[in-house]
């Protein structure tokens, strides 16, 4: 079951990944739509990210432990 969830949501990312190549070149009206959400969605998801390291406090390293 999350198997075949994992599969959908890559199929989801690589058709998205797909219409923003064939938009930028020129592609049917559909495409520059889902290419649209396809970037708007990557946006949502850098901001929740840089929200999440602002929260923990990371503060510009890599986050892992030096071992000192």
């Amino acid at each position: 079951m999350i198997g075949a969830l994992l599969i959908a949501v890559l199929a989801l990312v690589v058709g998205g990944c797909v219409c923003v190549v064939w938009a930028d070149r020129g592609g049917p009206r559909w495409t520059r739509a889902v290419a649209a959400a396809t970037v708007g969605a990557g946006r949502v998801v850098r901001s929740y990210q840089k929200s999440q390291r602002r929260r923990l406090g990371s503060g510009g390293g890599d986050g892992g432990d030096d071992g000192y």
